[in-house]
């Protein structure tokens, strides 16, 4: 076998591959992964393997990036027209009662949130002042 030179253009097409994978933490078309530590924990919790397979982990999250964008358009679609507001999100799963009660179960939780942060930094402001 000859040494690759730069002279012979041919004996370089063994790492030309190398060139068009995608990187990790990438999908194919180049998108980042943005749930990928999450889903590998949830798919556990549900009874898979500690480290699932990357192919499922990459499958799930594309189910999961296709449902938010269909639920975003919908909403978009919904109430003024370019904006999404949380009535909107309510209205569409209104008919399903999983996703209603999850959604108002968040919701709660988020003003509960919402409250406790004020009260705590209200406290803190008042022991700050003293």
């Amino acid at each position: 076998m000859a040494t690759p030179t730069p002279d012979n253009p041919d004996q370089f097409d063994q790492f030309d591959d190398e060139e068009t994978e995608p990187q990790l933490g990438a999908t194919a078309s180049g998108r980042k992964r943005l749930f990928s530590k999450e889903l590998r924990c949830m798919m556990y919790g549900f009874g898979d393997d500690q480290n699932p397979y990357t192919e499922s982990v990459d499958f799930l999250e594309d189910l999961v990036i296709e449902f938010i964008t269909e639920t975003t358009h919908k909403a978009m679609e919904v109430g003024r027209h370019g904006r999404v507001q949380v009535e909107d999100i309510i209205f569409l799963v209104r008919k399903d009662p999983r996703k209603y009660a999850r959604v108002k179960d968040l919701l709660t939780m988020n003003e509960e949130l919402k409250k406790a942060r004020k009260a705590f930094d209200e406290v803190k402001y008042v022991e700050d002042q003293q």
